[in-house]
């Protein structure tokens, strides 16, 4: 089999099992694991997978520019920010991370808390929607996920405090753990669950199971992961939910 073949042949697995173990394809195709992995390195670069350790799984739907996320689980998205905001006690000081499961949550906020964000859109949401006290991080903003990070972001994070912090992320795995698709959001992300007492992850349906190339905090980290109370995906009960 040719290896432009062989990485259709492992594009077809991922689209219909979830994941590909080199080991086992390399024995169903009778060639080396080496070739497989040299492959899966190729399809990952291209970005057409996330390598993981002994094979790959599909690049996360969470992965997507925020704009294009809008649209994706936008049901299961609503159901975990209600759970979410839920947790929130009056006079609280709450850090809710930048992504649509947070965009959500910022319309479903009570009036009578501090809201700290490094999010440009959560900010405005909040301020549209509730009475809240709403405080900036200011930084760089990523293209990509419209969030502020890079060194004045971090200088501002090592100033404050909080209770509870909800933190987005693009993969919950309980082997692969949580992770995002950029090294400096993973990176601002970690500095934002040091500053707070609680660390929630927003787990809507989309993002169960899926694995991406950072990671972010391990699973025992965390306080709980609020999870879409209509999901039904196995993996949930392999997870610390909240």
């Amino acid at each position: 089999m040719l290896s432009a073949q062989r990485r259709e042949h492992l594009l077809a697995l991922l689209a219909a099992e979830g994941r590909v173990v080199a080991k086992s394809v390399a024995a169903e195709l009778g060639i080396s694991e080496d070739s497989i992995r040299r492959d899966l390195r190729e399809l990952a670069e291209a970005g057409l997978c996330i390598r993981v350790y002994g094979g790959a799984l599909p690049v996360p739907l969470a992965d997507a520019p925020v704009q294009r996320r809008l649209g994706v689980a936008v049901d299961s998205k609503h159901r975990v920010a209600q759970a979410a905001a839920a947790l929130i006690r009056p006079g609280m000081t709450v850090i809710l991370d930048a992504g649509t499961t947070a965009l959500a949550m910022a319309a479903m906020l009570p009036d009578d808390i501090t809201l700290i964000t490094p999010s440009p859109a959560v900010a405005v949401a909040a301020l549209d929607s509730t009475k809240a006290r709403v405080v900036m991080i200011g930084g760089e903003l990523s293209r990509h996920s419209a969030v502020a990070g890079g060194g004045l972001a971090h200088e501002a994070i090592a100033r404050i405090a909080a209770d509870a912090f909800f933190l987005g992320v693009t993969g919950i795995h309980p082997d692969h753990g949580l992770t995002t698709g950029e090294l400096d959001d993973a990176v601002t992300k970690r500095a934002l669950a040091a500053r707070s007492a609680d660390t929630y992850v927003l787990g809507s349906a989309e993002k169960i199971g899926a694995a991406s190339r950072f990671p972010v905090v391990g699973l025992d980290e965390i306080t709980g992961i609020v999870v879409d109370p209509h999901d039904q995906n196995p993996l949930i009960a392999q997870l610390p939910t909240a």
